[in-house]
């Protein structure tokens, strides 16, 4: 199984800050923000690492990492040239993928759930997809996650007015092979955008759906000043116990 880190976009609301670097580069206490999911998939089991990214912070980020044998890991970069949407940066990885299941995170998530168990569980299947959801009192400000008493996945929707749940879907996803043949066959949202809701739906739709409830804590470290703040804090009381 391969990993995919989404490192891209323009970040505007993170600005002044990100005009001169990349979020997912921005410190989290001691590290760059990036290093976390990073570290996350590392100890899943991931060796192979696509990390993509736009043109104009790609070199900051192979200045950072180079080659990835430092951290024990092998590491790719590709360049999404312009915004089209989680999907459409999802699908830029089908060629390093080559055929393989991918475990794909966005740069600024960082939690402290380990992924190795669902990784493993997610390999022994025979296809579908995986997302991970967490309880938060303001689910509404994400794509919720709705599961019948089985667990399994009826429905995400993304920012609705009247959640149907407290789960909030997370920036983390496992795809099989087939992931980018459903990719295309989504269309762009009123943004212009592939957006990456409509593709966990396409899985719903397909009855291949599976969710994991995450625990321990998790922030979107890069949507505001005050998550990036949150999770400096976090980071910084849980390293100084």
């Amino acid at each position: 199984m391969k990993g995919v880190i989404l490192a891209g976009g323009k970040a505007t609301r993170l600005r002044p800050l990100t005009l001169v670097t990349n979020k997912h580069l921005l410190p989290i206490y001691n590290k760059p923000m990036i290093y976390y999911p990073l570290e996350s998939m590392k100890k899943a089991g991931i060796r192979d690492v696509l990390i993509i990214t736009n043109p104009e912070h790609a070199g900051q980020f192979i200045n950072l990492f180079r080659s990835g044998k430092e951290f024990g890991l092998r590491l790719f970069y590709e360049i999404q040239d312009e915004a089209g949407g989680l999907s459409q940066a999802v699908n830029l990885a089908e060629s390093f993928a080559e055929g393989e299941r991918v475990l794909v995170i966005l740069g600024d998530n960082i939690f402290t759930h380990d992924l190795s168990g669902a990784v493993k569980k997610f390999q022994q299947r025979k296809k579908g997809a995986m997302i991970f959801a967490k309880e938060v009192e303001n689910a509404g400000q994400y794509g919720v996650v709705e599961l019948d008493r089985a667990g399994k996945v009826v429905s995400i929707v993304e920012k609705p007015s009247e959640p149907k749940s407290n789960l909030a879907q997370t920036g983390i996803y496992m795809y099989d092979e087939r992931v980018f043949d459903f990719i295309k066959t989504i269309k762009p949202s009123g943004r212009g955008e592939l957006e990456i809701t409509d593709l966990n739906n396409v899985y719903v739709q397909d009855g291949t759906m599976e969710c994991e409830v995450m625990s321990g804590w998790w922030v979107d470290a890069g949507t505001s000043f005050d998550d990036l703040l949150r999770a400096n804090r976090i980071v910084a009381e849980m390293i100084k116990k």
